[in-house]
């Protein structure tokens, strides 16, 4: 039996135009933007797949993260999210996945942390495929906790009809919420939910 019970998807294959470069690979700090992801949702899953583009350069890793990392690639190149999702899944050794984006540099590990003891904790919902945090009344798609055997056939059936949204792919799942009550008292500033698009974004935090 794998001892593998949550897999880190980050997902890094996003064109980043309003970036004007490969954000990803940008450093703040002397930490490319990418590893930061990396290190926060490496504290607390039991391995790391990144998911870039399928015709991107490989990025580097980082060597101090907490668990494994592995990275592939998405199957068709700009079709969105849920493509980099599928082969995040479909490379999953756990039962649980913790999805994040790559430019999510500020992710809080209390509060990815949280995501897991919710939906598979002594005192997680069962009969949840997924949760997601809110935030001014709006379902936000990353970062995202997900049951991979429930969610895995549904993202192909999703992609097959030609829906690349995250957002879409939530309609279809039975999904929880983290209310603001409950993850910003772990997260005060809400950093969690800050992504990057424009070079002045990572000084800015």
């Amino acid at each position: 039996m794998s001892s593998v019970l949550a897999t880190g998807i980050v997902l890094a294959g996003g064109r980043a135009t309003r970036f004007g470069a490969d954000r990803l690979a940008a450093a703040l700090d002397a930490r490319l933007l990418l590893h930061r992801a990396i290190l926060a949702i490496a504290s607390v899953v039991d391995e790391v797949v990144v998911v870039i583009g399928s015709d991107g350069a490989r990025p580097s890793m980082p060597a101090d993260a907490d668990a494994p990392v592995r990275v592939v690639r998405d199957a068709v190149a700009g079709r969105g999210p849920l493509v980099g999702l599928a082969a995040g899944l479909e490379a999953a050794h756990g039962s649980l996945a913790l999805l994040v984006g790559g430019d999510q540099l500020w992710l809080s590990p209390a509060v990815l942390a949280e995501f897991l003891l919710w939906l598979g904790g002594d005192a997680g919902e069962a009969s949840l495929d997924g949760v997601a945090l809110t935030d001014g009344g709006l379902l936000r798609p990353l970062p995202a906790a997900l049951r991979v055997a429930t969610v895995r056939p549904i993202v192909a059936t999703q992609l097959e009809r030609g829906d690349p949204s995250l957002l879409g792919l939530f309609r279809h799942l039975r999904m929880g919420t983290l209310e603001p009550a409950r993850w910003q008292g772990l997260d005060p500033a809400g950093a969690t939910l800050r992504d990057v698009d424009t070079p002045d974004d990572p000084r800015r935090s």
